[in-house]
């Protein structure tokens, strides 16, 4: 068989049965947290664009768009992806080979789960899928290293998992593959820079294009089915030869997966903990900070310290905001937290997060970087005008897989961002619907997503 077909059988043949209870438990965590994310999204400037979009092009209204109304499956995955993805705060998986956020997996899933009228076992089921071929990707595939980002690897997660949640068997999965596989491999552009609102809608867009080729292979289209190993294909294209065992992969890499406590880049989550941490334990005033000197690892320092992405320094809007660590830390301290509203252009363009950030220093260090991904570690002076120097070192965060977020904490996080978006009955509905996901048709969870409201 190709890689492609051997992806495909296993894809094909995994059933519910095949998740262990603890990643039973993670997969409603991821979920909710998931929901959440995509419903605190919901009124953003850049998100009305998208709606306005989705509405003006229509589609056989099949699936459900959060927030109310239905569309093609397509239309609705890039658009509740966008939603997933546009804070920032959904999860993270930190690979040796790449940083990815597979929920990203979600809405795609979601969506051909709805249109086949699934079981929420059978869209639990997918959705881990999709998870771990996407994390097994960040593992050992070297794709960020050749300037390609994160949705190289959901036209493979996504494919999978949109070709499992549709019931398609190997030899349609396998072209659902090669189709998806060969249509898109975004550039890391996105992520650098002054960033633009396309860094949170670039996976949309891949997730996009990989459902539409889930659905082409249904109705028997067929692609390069040696899309990894062909002539010209994504080895000798692009990532240099590498090796899965498809056939002997199991479903727990959902337990690998860090949820965010705070709304910001998933590398900065232990430097924001220690820092407000920090404010609390020695009453630092943020206006009596000499300078902050955050020592880190080289993925952390990569993205969002100034490394290959670019100064970190310059921050004038939301995107570029959430992706550096001196605003985010510079904002936990004045702030003692980084929310959405840690977000807003005037809280960004303010004079005291402006002047604080200009007095953080981000550095990588080897034996950092050494711990990383076992660990997501930093360590943090603080030094005060008036001589007193403060330190910390973490190793890692709430939400970490070392340490995991408690199911009390992602309701508080739920019910905040939700909040303004719904009632107090309808977020018990939610919550409701996720944790009976293996007992209920998907379509009771999406209805509810589709009485979700822009402003309740």
């Amino acid at each position: 068989m190709t890689i492609a077909e051997q992806l495909a059988a296993f894809a094909a043949g995994v059933t519910y049965d095949d998740l262990s209870d603890n990643v039973l438990k993670q997969v409603k965590l991821l979920v909710l947290d998931t929901i959440g994310c995509a419903i605190g999204s919901l009124g953003a400037e850049p998100v009305r664009y998208l709606r306005q979009q989705a509405d003006d092009f229509g589609g056989e209204g099949r699936c459900t768009l959060i927030g109310g109304g239905m569309t093609a499956p397509d239309r609705a995955t890039f658009y509740n992806t966008s939603l997933v993805r546009y804070l920032d705060f959904n999860d993270g998986y930190m690979g040796p080979m790449g940083t990815s956020h597979p929920s990203d997996n979600m809405a795609p899933v979601l969506a051909a789960a709805e249109y086949a009228d699934a079981s929420g076992r059978d869209f639990m089921a997918a959705l881990a899928l999709a998870y771990q071929v996407q994390c097994r990707f960040c593992d050992i595939v070297p794709s960020e290293k050749s300037g390609f980002d994160q949705g190289l690897a959901i036209s493979y997660s996504v494919a999978a998992g949109a070709s499992r949640a549709l019931a398609l068997d190997p030899a349609h999965t396998a072209q659902a593959i090669a189709l998806s596989g060969a249509c898109q491999n975004p550039l890391f552009v996105s992520r650098t820079g002054n960033i633009s609102h396309w860094k949170g809608f670039a996976t949309a867009n891949a997730a996009f294009n990989s459902v539409h080729a889930a659905f082409l292979a249904m109705r028997g289209v067929t692609g390069p089915i040696q899309i990894f190993e062909g002539r010209r294909g994504l080895f000798e294209s692009i990532t240099g030869p590498f090796e899965i065992d498809w056939a002997s992969e199991d479903l727990e890499k959902t337990l690998g997966i860090s949820v965010k406590k705070f709304n910001a880049g998933v590398h900065s989550q232990t430097a924001i903990e220690g820092v407000t941490e920090m404010k609390g334990e020695h009453q630092i005033a943020p206006d009596q900070i000499e300078s902050v000197a955050v020592e880190t690892y080289e993925r952390a320092y990569f993205i969002m310290g100034g490394g290959g992405a670019g100064d970190k320094h310059d921050v004038q809007n939301k995107e570029t905001a959430d992706h550096s660590l001196p605003y985010v830390i510079a904002a936990g301290l004045i702030d003692e937290q980084v929310m959405p509203a840690q977000y807003e252009l005037d809280r960004i363009l303010a004079e005291d997060v402006q002047a604080l950030l200009r007095r953080v220093t981000i550095s990588c260090e080897d034996d950092l970087t050494a711990r990383y991904p076992a660990q997501s570690p930093v360590r943090i002076t603080i030094n005060m005008k008036d001589g007193a120097v403060f330190e910390k070192e973490k190793p890692g965060f709430e939400g970490f897989p070392a340490s995991p977020m408690r199911w009390e904490t992602l309701l508080g996080k739920f019910e905040e961002l939700s909040g303004p978006h719904t009632s107090a009955g309808l977020r018990g509905e939610i919550t409701d619907a996720v944790e009976r996901l293996d007992s209920i048709q998907i379509r009771e969870l999406t209805a509810l997503l589709g009485r979700v409201e822009e402003s309740a």
